[in-house]
């Protein structure tokens, strides 16, 4: 099949946005430069922050060093809360505490119907609180409130419902074997899991890599992403509420380099999960192997192709090309960055393709009707988007010179 490849970008002209400075009025350039009809101000979050520290042994504290930092407003850049900052003393703490809810707590002991009943608990409390942890999401992210609140916070719900089904259905085998012998395998938790999650999907990466941990009876201690760390922590309140035991979920807001190093370091802890970059996937592994050889499961970026082959509705390729793309801001590790089109519909695609992104409604992501809110990390904006943008321009030039020539 003959094909030409798309590099799937916003080809909207973007000349005036910041390359650089502070944070004050970022959001409101972003805004401004957007489809957005005018300059409007940010509508105020329905939520506030309640839970800004670490969460060790089934209490909220500050870091040990007393330092914080910021989470910031991605439409404003102004500061959401102070959030306690965790380097390797407070991840010592927190392992500790898991390490002993694990050899001598309840959690593993527990009948697994009993864990299951904790956790259907816990997903019940989430539904409840659904438009709550929604409104926190959104303002810590940018990704639009309706996408939070109709579609992640009820998978979020949805996997732990999931998962606490799973947690009595975990069987062994008894296998037969020559001669006078009993052989069977046995399943059991691993014990101390370290879990780095990143943030853009923050809650719903939450519930992955917590959910089925927790079902199999091991404890967790958490590093949330340093850009998005409030949700993690507003979700794991409601679980000591549904009767979760002190100790057996923590959660540590932290860097990577400080928290996230000492986590994968660490010689008590039997398991690792990431999700995040390649590049620091390569660094994770190297720190299991020279710790304690730990096992690690990766979960890393890559690039998706979308194929439309020649036979295809142009219209319905093109619509589902767009979600492909640009869902949750194209903040996505699974987006379909790549786009591949037979030669005989590429023009028919290419123009609808772009009316399509022409017509996104860019904005304030608390506003009802928006599809897109802003890119939550500035440097993420800076080096990538318009580093694509201006790419996009100049190769949407030297194809409209090559097109004059032709003709």
């Amino acid at each position: 099949m003959a094909a030409r490849r798309i590099s799937s970008l916003l080809s909207r002209s973007l000349p005036l946005i910041p390359t650089g400075g502070k944070k004050s009025h970022f959001g409101r350039r972003i805004y401004r430069y957007s489809t957005a009809a005018a300059l409007e101000d940010p509508i105020k979050p329905p939520v506030t922050v309640e839970y800004d520290k670490l969460l060790i042994n089934g209490q909220f504290v500050d870091a040990a060093s007393g330092k914080t930092f910021t989470t910031l407003d991605p439409r404003t850049g102004e500061v959401i809360a102070h959030v306690a900052e965790g380097d390797a003393e407070d991840i010592n703490r927190a392992v500790a505490v898991a390490r002993e809810a694990f050899d001598v707590g309840p959690w593993p002991k527990m009948t697994a119907y009993e864990r299951s009943k904790i956790m259907l608990r816990f997903a019940d409390l989430v539904e409840k609180h659904n438009d709550e942890i929604a409104a926190l999401e959104t303002w810590d992210n940018g990704k639009p409130y309706e996408q939070s609140a109709n579609i992640e916070i009820p998978m979020f719900v949805r996997l732990f419902r999931y998962y606490a089904g799973w947690a009595d259905k975990i069987h062994g085998l008894t296998i037969r074997a020559d001669g006078p012998h009993h052989v069977q395998t046995l399943h059991e938790p691993i014990g101390v899991a370290g879990q780095i999650i990143p943030w853009n999907f923050p809650l719903l990466m939450f519930a992955w890599k917590v959910g089925p941990a927790l079902a199999c009876g091991n404890t967790i201690v958490l590093k949330t992403a340093e850009q998005t760390p409030l949700s993690a922590l507003l979700v794991s309140k409601l679980f000591l509420e549904a009767g979760l035991p002190p100790g057996v979920l923590n959660v540590v807001s932290g860097f990577g380099p400080t928290a996230g190093a000492a986590l994968c370091s660490h010689m008590h802890v039997d398991k690792l999960a990431f999700t995040g970059s390649t590049e620091t996937g390569k660094v994770i592994l190297e720190l299991a192997a020279k710790s304690n050889l730990k096992p690690v499961t990766l979960e890393l970026g890559g690039k998706s192709p979308f194929i439309v082959c020649e036979d295809a509705d142009v219209d319905k390729a093109v619509e589902l090309a767009h979600f492909a793309l640009f869902f949750n801001q194209g903040q996505c590790c699974c987006a379909g960055s790549r786009t591949y089109v037979h030669e005989k519909v590429y023009d028919e695609f290419v123009e609808k393709a772009k009316a399509r992104a022409m017509k996104r409604t860019v904005g304030d992501p608390f506003k009802s009707g928006t599809e897109q809110g802003p890119q939550k990390v500035e440097r993420i904006l800076r080096l990538e988007v318009i580093n694509w943008v201006q790419k996009a321009t100049t190769f949407s030039q030297q194809f409209s010179l090559m097109s004059r020539m032709t003709c």
